[in-house]
């Protein structure tokens, strides 16, 4: 699994870390994927990839949870959320076609159903009034 995470740069005290994609089993500065983005904690400066981290995480690349929060401070997240949500009503209209489709067609057989039981109701009566002509005649 693909996992958004910082590894650790710098000197003793003096802390600079890379946002990558790279795989969860990895050490924490092992080797990375691919480098999203910068940190440093001292300066509270973050400088992040917006497309390159969307494109991670449409791909399926989870990120931790001071990624997370880095992504909701910057954006990052609402972006791809939005992305994501596009494509959720691009399928929503085809099926709410679909639906509207067989929608359609239930009413057109009940329709169909109810001319047939008005039709049937009718003929019960005229053949019943025609028995009791017959009765009493």
């Amino acid at each position: 699994m693909v996992k958004i995470r910082l590894t650790r740069l710098g000197k003793h005290k003096a802390p600079f870390y890379r946002i990558v994609a790279t795989d969860s089993r990895t050490k924490r500065d092992g080797g990375y994927v691919a480098l999203i983005g910068t940190f440093e904690p001292n300066k509270g400066i973050a400088k992040i990839n917006k497309s390159l981290a969307i494109q991670y995480l449409s791909n399926g690349a989870q990120p931790t949870e001071t990624i997370l929060a880095m992504f909701k401070e910057q954006g990052v997240w609402a972006e791809y959320l939005k992305t994501k949500k596009t494509n959720k009503k691009h399928v929503r209209k085809l099926s709410d076609k679909r639906i509207k489709a067989k929608k359609a067609i239930r009413t057109e057989k009940k329709a169909l159903n109810a001319k047939k039981q008005s039709t049937v109701s009718t003929e019960k009566p005229v053949e019943t009034a025609k028995v009791e002509e017959i009765k009493n005649s």
